[in-house]
């Protein structure tokens, strides 16, 4: 007798349907499981056996085999738990197939037959989805994430006694058991108006986020770099359905939330973080930090730093907004569409140009120290704005610090860009950072006056030519703020600015 239940696994951004072929012959009692899977997959046999009998069902007292297909598929993970105990309940007849047919199911089974929670569910019933699979089991810890998918019938799954009595007519399964309320990230309380003085400074930063560019910004230790790199996440506006799902999409495949996330990420890994934590990859293909900031802002302070490798690697994501990851037994690639805000000191010990405090580094010391960050990759930030040390007496000007009416109006600035920009590309998913070259040709109208002044400063400048699309797109933003049709001189002027020299 064989039997066979539909599953799936979360392989990289995307899903992979799994069958779960069951066969029962005579000969002596034994349990094993062929496929491709590994030790997860193989200790499976303990936590099925027990949540059979612990759950009041009976397993078969004979040879049963269980096949992972297809056979050439890597399988990880718990996530096939349930569907291969629903397998053996078929092959012992106590299910019938007609019962587990056009149905997919997924879970890890506890010792006493009760369903947990598996991550990169949205992937499975994405999965599910497209291969037409109308109704998908998923652990009820699990059910808001999967009915982010639209077109499917997601129920949510306690345990397996309750799943085997729905699925013989004798119980209905409700949502009453779904968790009440959505986890929120941690969103940051700094606002543009808790940081002192650095006008400059917040002029570059909200330029940054109504144009989704990257930015870098240079000065002395206590001169307000990470509280402006704070305050980038509370000026974007919050995630549309689309984005959220992504977002959820991604953390959920990387283990860190079971519920809906609503607030944009703001990820600071350390400078000492490894090149696969902020890539991503690793024997599971797990995404990176580069990918946990989708849709948000990834804040690398001391951007110097970093290894070689790890600035190096930020190439493709930021031209490119995604990151392929290639390694010997999969290849896979993950969405990177986030805002650089990265921080650095002039020097070693950052007091390059400070009048109140001496230098202490070499000539030496600081061209290496700046030479960390290579032209290639200083080519793919868009703005780069330096700051001063600001004076202790400003520092406690409460009139200043407890007003928030610089930061209302800044996001005002930035709602207003936005919308010009969606209206104009005809995408709410598009903005002045993420044109092509033939798409700023096409759609930026550029005044006689500004494209003179723009080819006499590449000239001067010898800006290479990802640097001149980028001070157009730039200049583009400034003139969205400004609710200006045409990029005209001053808006190229500005955007020259913050090219590095």
């Amino acid at each position: 007798m064989v039997s066979k239940v539909c599953a799936a696994i979360p392989l990289g951004y995307e899903g992979a349907l799994v069958e779960i072929e069951g066969d029962m012959n005579r000969g002596l009692p034994g349990f094993q499981i062929v496929g491709m899977g590994n030790k997860t997959i193989d200790e499976a046999k303990e936590r099925v056996r027990s949540a059979i009998n612990n759950a009041g069902l009976e397993f078969p007292n004979k040879k049963i085999t269980i096949n992972l297909a297809p056979a050439e598929l890597a399988k990880d993970g718990a996530y096939l738990d349930l569907p291969i105990a629903l397998s053996i309940l078929v092959l012992g007849g106590q299910l019938k197939q007609h019962e587990v047919d056009g149905r997919m199911f997924v879970g890890e089974l506890a010792l006493d037959g009760a369903v947990r929670s598996i991550r990169g569910v949205i992937n499975i019933v994405e999965a599910a989805k497209k291969r037409g699979v109308e109704k998908v089991f998923v652990p009820i810890e699990n059910i808001l994430q999967a009915r982010l998918i639209g077109g499917v019938e997601v129920v949510g799954v306690k345990n397996l006694k309750e799943l085997f009595l729905h699925l013989k007519g004798e119980l209905v399964l409700s949502d009453e058991q779904r968790p009440i309320g959505k986890k929120r990230l941690r969103k940051s309380e700094v606002l543009l108006d808790h940081v002192h003085g650095q006008e400059q400074a917040k002029r570059a930063m909200i330029i940054a986020i109504a144009g989704r560019h990257n930015i870098l910004i240079s000065g002395p230790p206590g001169a307000g770099k990470t509280m402006l790199a704070r305050a980038a996440t509370n000026l974007l506006p919050a995630l549309t359905d689309e984005e959220g799902v992504g977002v959820t999409k991604i953390h959920s495949i990387a283990g860190l939330t079971d519920t809906i996330v609503q607030e944009r990420p703001f990820r600071t890994p350390h400078h000492s973080a490894s090149l696969i934590s902020i890539v991503g990859g690793g024997n599971r293909p797990k995404p990176g930090e580069i990918s946990l900031a989708h849709h948000g802002v990834l804040f690398l302070d001391e951007f110097p730093e970093y290894p070689r490798s790890v600035l190096e690697a930020l190439r493709q994501p930021l031209e490119d907004k995604i990151i392929t990851i290639s390694r010997a037994n999969y290849k896979t690639t993950y969405p990177a569409d986030f805002i650089l805000v990265a921080t650095m000191n002039p020097c070693p010990c950052g007091f390059l140009g400070d009048e109140n405090h001496e230098c202490t580094c070499t000539s030496t010391q600081i061209v290496n120290y700046q030479r960390k960050l290579s032209g290639p990759l200083m080519d793919r930030i868009d703005l780069v704005v330096e700051v001063s040390k600001v004076e202790n007496d400003e520092l406690l000007d409460v009139s200043k610090s407890m007003s928030n009416t610089q930061h209302e109006a800044a996001a005002k600035k930035i709602m207003i860009s936005h919308n010009i920009q969606h209206t104009r590309y005809g995408s709410g998913n598009t903005y002045n950072s993420l044109l092509s070259s033939n798409e700023v040709s096409e759609k930026i109208v550029i005044s006689t006056a500004a494209r003179e002044l723009l080819q006499l400063a590449s000239s001067k400048l010898n800006l290479s030519a990802r640097s001149y699309f980028k001070v157009i797109k730039v200049a583009r933003t400034i003139a969205d703020i400004k609710q200006d049709d045409t990029v005209d001189v001053q808006h190229i002027s500005e955007a020259l600015q913050y090219r590095k020299r």
